[in-house]
């Protein structure tokens, strides 16, 4: 008997969802950097990435003159010559920059701002070994050179120029695609430099030390680049956007809206905007079944956290497990829509950027579904530049996550410039964007499902007229979207069954 009523239950009709593209209501323009990723090798990213960026804690003493770096903490405090280049000056940045160029990408280079750079390579383990180790195994790193600049620069000075650098890169490549833009970080996660760098500032950063040298490299790098776009402060997550990580100077005050304040009156000064782009990295401190998203496992507690942790983005009504929800009070963290109130208050139209994030599963369905919804979301809350932060390992499901944006069908189909209003009374656990493009003629929704089961859902299409359509989907069976034929198509609306934990493309002409 109750296996009869059981097998009676699973036969009833599901209760479809029913979503609604409206294609006359166009909600704002996507930007095209929120492809990106941090990756080295263009070769062995997902094709298509609109965005690279040369970073991370090498970056902060990297030494254009030579190619030297310090690993700092996340190696022995070590000088060496990790970042490759040989002796050519500038030719780390450089081949980076030029194989973004030549994906016809947009790249971020990271310019160093603590005061010091590597004076060698030896690779001798860490640097304090050395008497006198500051004075002779760093040079000074300045931002403006007070005379001519030369090329190659001068070895034995003991100073190195960033101004200088920006200049030499700027001639490098002035015959750049148009599209294809150079951009200057102030630095990499200086909120962290007394740990990660204690050889070359031992003590935290203050909140009035990031201001200063933040404004003097911003006004060297735009008096040779006038046109650049400079992001800051690169901080590398929520203890640097309280307090900078518990600066000595921090009194109570919130370190981002003092940072943006303080910049817009040095603009005031200086006649010019000396800030573009907010930039922030964003690693979610959420945990399942014991462990960070952030890594590679996925038992159901992970996957489904993982999944969930997206909605700390923007959902106004949603509270995260983590200890930085707990710290505001246990209220919704709404990352972005609270960024952009910031910038609002503090320094309008500054643009917010995330250059490095990751929420994990590289190898599970689970980083698919997450990575969709964060390009999603970047989109549809208006963010300027994102760029992934690669695990080791097997990322083939977050690649694919990508793939569903910018390459579905494997010949560069991809999602739109221009976002459509979507109706969706279940975005908790499905998500839903909608695109269109004037260039290709296309609307394009991408729809993530994060239940264990199939879902029914009707989509309805207002306001537009279609002729042929192509459907593509992702599930845990292999980290390839692949043709689908689950929808059915009517003049006004989709019938969908969507299958458990996936991520489906339908491209309507």
């Amino acid at each position: 008997m109750l296996a009869a009523l059981l097998l009676t239950v699973s036969r009833l009709p599901q209760t479809p969802i029913h979503l609604t593209v409206d294609e006359a209501n166009q909600i704002g323009l996507i930007s095209p950097y929120i492809y990106g990723s941090n990756e080295g090798d263009w070769a062995a990213v997902p094709r298509h990435l609109t965005f690279g960026r040369q970073g991370g804690n090498r970056m902060t003493a990297y030494n254009w003159e030579n190619n030297a770096s310090n690993a700092g903490s996340d190696y022995r405090n070590q000088s060496d010559s990790y970042l490759g280049g040989g002796d050519i000056p500038g030719e780390v940045p450089r081949k980076a920059v030029a194989e973004a160029q030549e994906a016809g990408a947009s790249f971020l280079v990271t310019i160093p701002l603590a005061g010091y750079v590597s004076a060698d390579k030896r690779g001798d383990g860490d640097v304090n070994q050395t008497p006198n180790y500051l004075q002779t195994r760093f040079n000074r790193s300045l931002p403006k050179k007070p005379s001519a600049f030369t090329y190659p620069p001068n070895l034995t000075d003991g100073v190195v120029y960033q101004d200088e650098f920006v200049s030499w890169l700027e001639h490098k490549f002035q015959n750049r695609q148009e599209s294809a833009n150079i951009w200057y970080s102030l630095d990499n996660e200086p909120d962290l430099w007394g740990s990660t760098h204690s050889r070359i500032h031992p003590e935290k950063p203050t909140y009035a030390e990031i201001v200063e040298k933040s404004v003097s490299m911003s006004k060297a790098i735009k008096a040779v680049a006038p046109r650049t776009l400079i992001f800051g402060p690169a901080s590398y997550g929520w203890g640097g956007y309280v307090n900078f990580q518990g600066a000595p100077d921090a009194a109570g005050r919130d370190f981002l809206e003092f940072y943006l304040s303080s910049l817009k009156q040095a603009d005031t000064v200086s006649g010019k905007r000396l800030l573009d782009v907010l930039d922030l990295h964003w690693y979610p401190e959420v945990y399942g079944d014991g462990k960070r998203i952030v890594e590679q496992l996925a038992t159901p507690g992970i996957a489904k956290a993982r999944m969930q942790s997206t909605r700390s983005l923007w959902d106004p009504t949603f509270v995260e497990d983590s200890w930085i929800a707990k710290s505001i009070g246990g209220v919704p963290i709404n990352l972005i829509p609270r960024m952009k109130d910031k910038i609002a208050r503090c320094y309008p139209g500054t643009k917010l950027a995330f250059t490095e994030y990751q929420y994990g599963g590289g190898n599970d369905i689970s980083g698919a579904i997450a990575q969709a919804d964060a390009l999603g979301i970047f989109g549809r809350e208006g963010v300027f530049a994102a760029a992934l932060w690669p695990l080791s390992g097997d990322s083939s499901f977050v690649h694919a996550g990508f793939d569903a944006f910018r390459n579905y069908d494997g010949a560069g189909g991809h999602f739109g410039e221009v976002e459509l209003k979507v109706t969706n009374p279940d975005p908790a656990f499905l998500g839903c964007y909608a695109s269109t493009s004037a260039k290709t003629h296309r609307i394009v929704i991408i729809l993530t499902n994060q239940k264990s089961t199939s879902v029914m859902a009707n989509l309805a299409l207002k306001n537009g007229s279609h002729g042929s359509m192509r459907q593509f989907s992702l599930t845990s069976a292999k980290a390839q979207l692949v043709p689908g034929t689950f929808a059915e198509k009517t003049e006004s609306a989709l019938h969908l069954q969507l299958p458990p934990l996936s991520v489906d493309v339908i491209e309507l002409k």
